[in-house]
């Protein structure tokens, strides 16, 4: 199936091997789904780094944070029959749900929006405090009341839900704590407010009920939100047919907001569609893509650490151009453009909800 991407012929833009590990006892795993924003003239990307114990064969290693941000390893025998480690993401033990690795977030900048460097100046952020134990992830970066909001899934024992951190210079960080609890993740914040009001994207799920779509919320401060409206839905039969969750920031067009989101099916097959938000009352959807506007198709997204898969949480906005960084295969990170316009011309007339 083609797809309305123009990828970077660079790609992938950034490989493991590209970053050094944060500590001399972990490896660096995968690239995930950068959160991407421009400053001091440059662009920038906040790559997720999942990092995981060097391995000793017989041994599973389960890293975790404690509440000061240090790294805690418990070590499992892998004949432990209280073990299950059929899932390269997840560890069972003692019917308790870990994860493989530990993600944080790393700051990378550019001149040319294609070669990427750390700059030492600027440091990573983690995980902090019993709510953050299992990692920070895919951070969606929105610059509204002249500063940035980083709002991003905060991993633990306790779930999975949504923090929010804020900066002005990307070396002081106010953290303020969980916006909205688990089961949650896929926030995004609108670019300026709404009939005096603040909106979000978010994604809510539940194991039994109801599924994972798309939510619209509303806020006065940002930090307390409510009205909660669900506003995408899966498609039983569609490339989004199991799971769907918002991208960066919904983009201000003449006709409405235009949102970059992602669909799995239930086989985790993850590509990109887009849909379209009334101007004046989000929670109105006006338009949605049939077909995706990416499909993973190229090596780098078919395999790596778990194939068949484009996922984006960040881009830029130039004219008529998006440029899009997205995670590749859940290991490396890419680029592609895409025309808005192009974007436009093929949705439709919402009649899925």
């Amino acid at each position: 199936m083609k797809d309305l991407a123009t990828r970077f012929p660079q790609n992938p833009l950034l490989l493991p091997k590209d970053i050094a590990a944060s500590a001399d006892n972990l490896q660096v795993i995968c690239l995930l789904n950068p959160g991407v924003f421009t400053f001091e003239g440059k662009t920038w990307l906040l790559v997720r780094v999942a990092e995981s114990v060097k391995q000793i064969e017989g041994w599973a290693f389960i890293p975790t944070l404690d509440e000061d941000g240090k790294l805690v390893v418990m070590e499992v025998p892998l004949n432990d029959p209280d073990l299950i480690a059929t899932d390269a993401r997840i560890y069972n033990y003692k019917g308790l749900d870990y994860l493989t690795t530990v993600s944080h977030l790393r700051l990378l900048s550019s001149n040319d929006g294609i070669n990427f460097a750390e700059e030492h100046e600027f440091p990573g952020l983690f995980g902090k405090g019993k709510l953050e134990r299992y990692g920070i992830e895919d951070c969606r970066v929105t610059f509204i009341d002249n500063s940035y909001h980083l709002t991003y899934t905060a991993v633990s024992d306790s779930g999975v839900a949504v923090g929010l951190r804020t900066t002005s210079d990307w070396k002081n960080f106010d953290h303020r704590g969980l916006i909205l609890p688990p089961h949650n993740k896929d926030v995004c914040l609108f670019e300026e407010k709404i009939n005096g009001k603040y909106y979000a994207l978010h994604r809510p799920s539940s194991k039994d009920l109801g599924g994972n779509y798309i939510w619209l919320a509303e806020s006065p401060d940002k930090l307390h939100w409510g009205n909660h409206k669900c506003i995408l839905k899966t498609r039983t039969g569609f490339w989004d047919s199991a799971r769907v969750g918002a991208g960066a920031a919904p983009i201000k067009t003449e006709k409405g907001w235009l949102e970059i989101y992602h669909g799995a099916t239930a086989e985790h097959r993850y590509c990109l569609g887009a849909f379209l938000m009334d101007l004046d009352d989000p929670s109105i959807v006006k338009a949605r893509s049939v077909d995706p506007i990416m499909v993973p198709t190229e090596r780098y997204e078919l395999s790596g650490f778990f194939g068949f898969v484009v996922f984006t949480n960040g881009h830029l906005v130039n004219g008529d151009q998006l440029t899009i960084y997205y995670g590749a295969a859940d290991e490396f990170v890419c680029g592609a453009t895409f025309s808005i316009q192009e974007i436009m011309s093929v949705l439709v007339d919402e009649p899925y909800q």
